[in-house]
């Protein structure tokens, strides 16, 4: 009786554990942390989006007593991260806001304003500043949010059927979902 009992408690401590993480967190999948070559941590992330796997690669810089209007001006385009490029993989077409992405590799750049817009981009493996509008598959507009809590280092992430960036008390979405 009291193993029984105490199995059950196991159980109601995981599973209220669980209840209290944010919904990002149950669908992603961290493939790994690395340092980066500029000093933020990398993280490689894997979610899925209807049939879709959805890979995301970026650098995760820290807000560290800065302004989002300071490390992401608006009128500028921001590479979205950290030291090289930020870079998404699909398996499956995916469609992203108004951008029809075919399966491949891409790089992400976000282009701050109002409102901003999320840019996905067809060169890739190049340093985070190298941008060419010329390589744009296209852009799409962002929703802005505010954050209940801050957050200190930049995050990319699938919440629900939304592909998100948080960083300070900012939350930008556009809707994704696979073709």
């Amino acid at each position: 009786m009291r193993r029984a009992l105490l199995t059950l408690t196991a159980m109601l401590v995981v599973a209220t554990a669980s209840l209290a993480l944010p919904a990002a967190a149950l669908a992603q999948k961290v493939v790994s942390t690395t340092p980066g070559k500029g000093g933020s941590p990398h993280e490689t992330v894997e979610y899925k989006v209807g049939a879709a796997t959805v890979t995301i690669i970026y650098g995760r810089p820290y807000m560290k007593g800065r302004s989002i209007d300071t490390l992401a001006p608006a009128g500028k385009v921001y590479r979205t991260g950290a030291d090289e490029a930020t870079t998404l993989k699909t398996d499956k077409a995916l469609q992203i806001g108004t951008v029809a992405v075919p399966a491949g590799t891409y790089t992400l750049y976000t282009l701050p304003g109002s409102p901003w817009q999320l840019i996905v981009n067809k060169q890739t493996g190049q340093w985070g500043t190298q941008y060419s509008e010329a390589q744009d598959l296209g852009r799409t507009p962002m929703t802005a949010g505010t954050l209940a809590s801050p957050a200190e280092q930049l995050t990319i992430a699938v919440v629900g059927s939304n592909l998100e960036i948080h960083w300070g008390t900012m939350k930008q979405a556009v809707a994704i979902s696979a073709k």
